[in-house]
Order: structure tokens, then C-alpha cells, then sequence
């Protein structure tokens, strides 16, 4: 797996943050977030299932810069950031 680092959170303590990365490879997305809550799933489940092998996680709406960068680097690998 190639991770490529994209950002973190910019209100974090860099210890317990989110954080984004782009996997090269596998062209997907990788997020580390805050876990749902039974009530955030609940409402998730009211739209479809939720397997096992999945998460719902939260992330911040002060890290839209940072989730708009990952999606242009993994639109645009080519492009060096």
C-alpha cells in the first residue's frame, strides 16, 4: 500500500486527530475520524445497512480544504503537491 499523508485536522493536539491520506495504489480515500455514536449509526442504518466490515466516522467541516485536496490528488496524481 502506498499511503500518501495529506493533512490533519488544523485544530488538533497531532495526537487523537483526524487525519486524511490518498492511497496511490488503490486510487481510494483513507480516513481516520471520531467514531459514531449509536445514534449518528442509527440514523445512518435508516438509509441502508451497515456491514460489519464497515464504520461511520466524523470528520470536520474545518478540514473541507484538506478532504478537497485529497480528492484532487487522487483525481490528479500527476499534479505534485
Amino acid at each position: 500500500m502506498a499511503l500518501r499523508f495529506i493533512g490533519i485536522d488544523p485544530d488538533t493536539d497531532e495526537q487523537n486527530c483526524p487525519r486524511v491520506w490518498v492511497d496511490d495504489e488503490k486510487k481510494e480515500l483513507v480516513f481516520q475520524g471520531w467514531k459514531a455514536g449509536e445514534e449518528l449509526e442509527g440514523e445512518v442504518r435508516s438509509t441502508g445497512p451497515l456491514p460489519d466490515y464497515e464504520a461511520v466516522v466524523r470528520i470536520p467541516a474545518r478540514m473541507v480544504h484538506i478532504l478537497r485536496e485529497a480528492c484532487d490528488a487522487i483525481e490528479h496524481p500527476d499534479v505534485i503537491r
